[in-house]
């Protein structure tokens, strides 16, 4: 063993400590969010269940897909910084990229169907729950796509290595939150009865 061999230790979290504490406060309100989603629910059963059944579940489905896939494709791009292959870690992230503008494109398409009929916030309980709910979802997977557009303009520009990653993996933890709430909130809005 030499004077200069450099010991650190290993992270508990990957990327910055304060995007995590960021992704606990989202958490946190997505919590509260679904709490209030479930006790309305259990109070308006009727009413949830027969309003429940006007989404689109193949979109909703889909746009699960994409999301899932894209989470995917970060973990790809994640490895490949590590790996210290740049323009593969820019690929990974676009093709991310790609999948977040899907889920975009596809849930404007499913508001843009209810909008035309005339629901808005103020229909019923339950459409003010499911607009609410999936519009500030939709806030979070336009940040994280900003975010992780700003990773591969930092990338392309050499600010990442195999020995820097930290940013790519902070964006990664911030998009991987984005798609575990919708994980949760696909099911409980679109599907449990």
């Amino acid at each position: 063993m030499t004077t200069d061999t450099v010991f650190t230790e290993p992270k508990l979290l990957p990327g910055d400590l304060a995007i995590w504490f960021f992704i606990f406060m989202e958490l946190l309100v997505f919590g509260i969010f679904f709490i209030a989603y479930a006790v309305m629910r259990v109070q308006n059963i009727e009413m949830f269940n027969q309003y429940q059944l006007t989404l689109n579940r193949e979109l909703g489905a889909v746009n699960t897909l994409l999301l899932i896939t894209s989470s995917y494709f970060v973990v790809r791009a994640v490895y490949a910084i590590k790996l210290n292959k740049v323009s593969l870690c820019v690929n990974w992230l676009y093709a991310a990229l790609g999948g977040g503008l899907g889920f975009l494109i596809l849930k404007s398409i499913e508001y843009s169907e209810k909008f035309s009929a005339g629901i808005n916030l103020s229909t019923n309980t339950f459409y003010m729950f499911y607009l609410s709910l999936t519009m500030f979802h939709f806030l979070h997977v336009v940040l994280g796509m900003l975010i992780l557009f700003a990773i591969v303009i930092k990338a392309k520009r050499g600010a990442y290595t195999e020995k820097n990653h930290t940013g790519v993996e902070t964006g990664a933890s911030y998009w991987h939150m984005v798609d575990l709430v919708w994980i949760i909130l696909f099911p409980l809005v679109y599907i449990i009865r």
